[in-house]
């Protein structure tokens, strides 16, 4: 199934997408959330199947298809041609880091360049919805069953708080409006193989990222394990992989994003984003 939430911010209503239409699932939930996406997916299948949800005007405002996960957690350097391009060794262990849950904002919203900021960067990637609880997983192999399913996510950066200002990354990844999300959450079951999926991005319609998930160094089901042993993972946490070579960070002159710049991306299978840039 393709879930979504349409409608103003922090009004949306929860919907399932068929066929390009949405459907209005608040008789069968409050919103698409961990506790949906652990007892709530059998219902939402058995309203469809009866086709008892009303139809959602078309046209509405598409927000991002989870509500308020938890946690973001995210992994840094995962692709082999992105550590290649900034100059890094591959990591012998996932890098790991956490972004502020509240930067989550729709995928057609406006993303905020934050004061001061002049290396506002882009970062395509996978994003996973944990849909159960893991905890000290016994290995890479036990992670899919803890998997709801696949979104498309927009890691925003900006790279000197990131880099040059001292501490850890988390204040150069959790500006306001740094989490583009959706535009359709995908359960886990309509994604024959997450680690062979396409990743592009467009900056002012010129192409920057033209990635694949199979070039990432830890895999997805490792990325759960690995984190598992550190944090308990709970329904509704949202875990973005890593991002493909291609950014500002790591061309040469650093074309880095401004005030009316337009981002573009996608992921095969998960849909299209598009945001536009304005100044915090």
């Amino acid at each position: 199934m393709r879930f979504s939430r349409i409608g103003a911010p922090g009004h949306e209503t929860p919907a399932v997408e068929i066929d390009g239409i949405h459907y209005d699932l608040s008789t069968v939930t409050r919103d698409i959330d961990g506790a949906f996406l652990t007892g709530g997916l059998e219902a939402a299948a058995a309203a469809v199947a009866a086709g008892s949800l009303p139809e959602l005007p078309a046209g509405g405002r598409v927000g991002a298809p989870l509500a308020a996960p938890g946690k973001i957690v995210c992994i840094g350097l995962n692709y082999r041609d992105h550590a290649d391009e900034t100059g890094a060794a591959y990591p012998a262990e996932p890098v790991v880091f956490m972004k502020d849950p509240s930067t989550i904002v729709g995928p057609f919203d406006e993303v905020l360049i934050p004061r001061g900021s002049t290396k506002t960067d882009w970062e395509v990637e996978l994003g996973v919805v944990i849909g159960e609880t893991a905890r000290y997983l016994d290995s890479p192999a036990d992670a899919r069953r803890h998997i709801a399913g696949y979104v498309l996510s927009h890691d925003v950066s900006e790279r000197e708080f990131q880099l040059e200002r001292g501490g850890q990354w988390d204040k150069g990844k959790s500006c306001e409006t740094f989490n583009p999300l959706g535009p359709v959450l995908v359960t886990a079951d309509e994604v024959d193989d997450p680690q062979n999926l396409a990743l592009r991005l467009w900056v002012d319609g010129v192409q920057r990222q033209d990635g694949s998930t199979a070039n990432m160094i830890f895999g997805i089901n490792h990325v759960i394990w690995y984190l598992s042993q550190f944090m308990v993972l709970r329904p509704g946490d949202l875990i973005n992989t890593g991002t493909p070579a291609g950014v500002a960070l790591g061309i040469p002159g650093n074309p880095y994003l401004r005030a009316g710049s337009t981002v573009a991306l996608e992921i095969d299978g998960l849909g299209r984003a598009e945001q536009t840039l304005v100044q915090a």
